[in-house]
């Protein structure tokens, strides 16, 4: 996951987010964990991941 997440700058919004890791490759499972996470803004990878946490 932080991989396709390394060249975001943050904060980010979801969209940005799902966006970016489009653009890097990710997988289907990876595109699918982010786009279940709530709508807002990211300061840091390491939120992200927990909004992934969280969503599941």
């Amino acid at each position: 996951m932080q991989k396709f997440l390394g060249g975001i700058d943050y904060p980010a919004s979801k969209e940005d987010i799902v966006a970016s890791a489009r653009k890097s490759g990710a997988d289907d499972n990876v595109l699918q964990a982010l786009e279940a996470i709530p709508d807002g803004e990211y300061d840091a990878p390491t939120a992200v991941s927990s909004a992934i946490a969280d969503a599941n």
